[in-house]
């Protein structure tokens, strides 16, 4: 068929098959090639922040692993301060038991005890005692200071004093609200 054609129509329809398959080319080709470059280009400062951080991870790796062991360590250490959680029950009677035992030592007589209902106080279920001591003031001031200074971790929550007899004010009666803490997870283990 372009064998009938005139050189000069041959000439024209080879020059407009050039300029088609150049169009098509720049379509087809040329186009998707240049926008992903672009795509790739705007992508090059994210890249690199995302490839900075990780590289700053790296070399905290060590430290973040250091204060990792650091906070369980102390996570362990305060968890000795808790009560035994098997139970809140058993929390509770192990707490009695401890406020019972201090006062005995600060030589305040026990007039009644009473275990309160749990408390949630964020992570921690908070578990109080009521107990009614009778003593003088230093023996009230030294059942205090016992619980203060308690290997577990007691807080008095609430405390009433009242003078036994009014005539003779020697005798002082006491309720203090002694709580200690559990953690709930373990507790419903």
């Amino acid at each position: 068929m372009i064998g009938n054609l005139s050189p000069r129509e041959r000439t024209i329809v080879l020059a407009g098959g050039g300029v088609l398959l150049v169009v098509l080319a720049w379509l087809f080709v040329i186009a998707p090639l240049r926008d992903r470059s672009r795509e790739a280009a705007d992508l090059v400062p994210e890249r690199e922040r995302a490839l900075t951080r990780r590289m700053d991870l790296l070399a905290r790796r060590n430290l973040n692993a250091t204060d990792l062991d650091a906070a369980n360590a102390r996570v362990e250490r305060l968890s000795a301060r808790l009560l035994t959680a098997a139970a809140p029950a058993v929390a509770a009677s192990e707490l009695q038991k401890l406020v019972k035992d201090m006062a005995a030592e600060a030589t305040t007589e026990i007039r009644s005890e009473r275990i309160l209902p749990p408390e949630e106080r964020g992570e921690l279920l908070e578990i109080p005692v009521e107990i009614a001591v009778s003593g003088e003031i230093r023996q009230l001031v030294d059942l205090l200071n016992r619980v203060e200074g308690s290997q577990k971790l007691l807080t008095v929550k609430d405390l009433r004093v009242r003078v036994v007899n009014v005539s003779q004010p020697r005798e002082l009666l006491a309720t203090l609200t002694v709580s200690g803490f559990i953690l709930p997870s373990k507790a419903k283990a």
